[in-house]
């Protein structure tokens, strides 16, 4: 079996998982001034059940934290990894509580 192999893609604003040299997968972002918000992952079906999202989660998660931001995973696929990863929450952005009354 082939490995995964993870790189950043910021012309294309993805992360990107490459297996024995073609496009396994990519996660999407968009980055604001203190956010990498996550928006979309997407696995090729040729390369499913290969640990091909995880690794590419991993991978992007650990290039936000070395840049100080946080996360806005928008994406079910990042949020759900990273619901399963404790290691990781203190990554994701904290949106306070509204304020709003009726």
């Amino acid at each position: 079996m082939s490995d995964v192999v993870t790189s950043k893609n910021p012309q294309a604003g993805r992360y990107e998982a490459h297996i024995d040299g073609e496009l396994a997968g990519f996660a999407e972002y968009q980055l604001t001034d203190r956010l990498v918000v996550f928006t979309h992952t997407e696995v090729d079906d040729r390369f499913e059940g290969r640990g091909v999202g995880s690794a590419i989660a991993r991978f992007g998660l650990d290039d936000v934290r070395g840049t100080g931001k946080q996360v806005l995973p928008l994406c079910p696929f990042i949020k759900g990894w990273i619901e399963k990863h404790p290691d990781y929450q203190d990554l994701v952005h904290a949106v306070p509580r509204s304020t709003a009354t009726d």
